[in-house]
């Protein structure tokens, strides 16, 4: 792999590439006073850290699009809307710099996560927790794309 190239085009892979390099490198003994692990793992760890935030990106993008589904309250939709934009461009552009973030999302436990965070709010609007599906009922290309909107069970826009 070209490290200048992998490094501009999918920051995720290139730090698992670089750690595996500096763990290669260790066990070849070079004679050079590195502490080659906690290198590996350093950089291993900025990988995992742009993984978080895309997961927890998700998270507000789940919660939010589930109380517009949910929700009866005319106020604060404004608001979930923003974050749902907000939220979506984090993610995409975290999933520009690093596509292979995407198969390494667990978006079960981010809709595990979204969901717990959603039912809270709607508590107060008196909806049942049952209403709200136990099964992410989005796609990741849908809880993405900045045009996607779910249907609200209660009419509003």
């Amino acid at each position: 792999m070209d490290n200048r190239i992998g490094y501009d085009t999918d920051f995720l892979a290139w730090t698992e590439e670089q750690a595996r390099l500096l763990r290669e490198a260790a066990r070849e003994r070079v004679n050079t006073p590195i502490d080659w692990e906690n290198v590996a793992e350093e950089i291993e760890s900025m990988g995992r850290s742009e993984l978080r935030a895309v997961e927890s990106a998700l998270v507000r993008v789940i919660e939010h699009l589930l109380k517009l589904e949910h929700s009866p309250a005319v106020e604060p939709r404004g608001g979930w809307r923003r974050s749902v934009r907000e939220q979506r461009d984090q993610a995409n552009d975290a999933l520009d710099d690093s596509p292979s973030l995407r198969g390494k999302l667990d978006l079960g436990k981010a809709y595990r996560r979204g969901r717990d965070y959603a039912i809270d709010g709607l508590g107060q609007d008196r909806i049942a927790v049952e209403l709200v599906l136990a099964d992410c009922p989005y796609t990741l290309d849908q809880i993405l794309d900045t045009d996607w909107w779910p249907v609200n069970r209660h009419g509003l826009s």
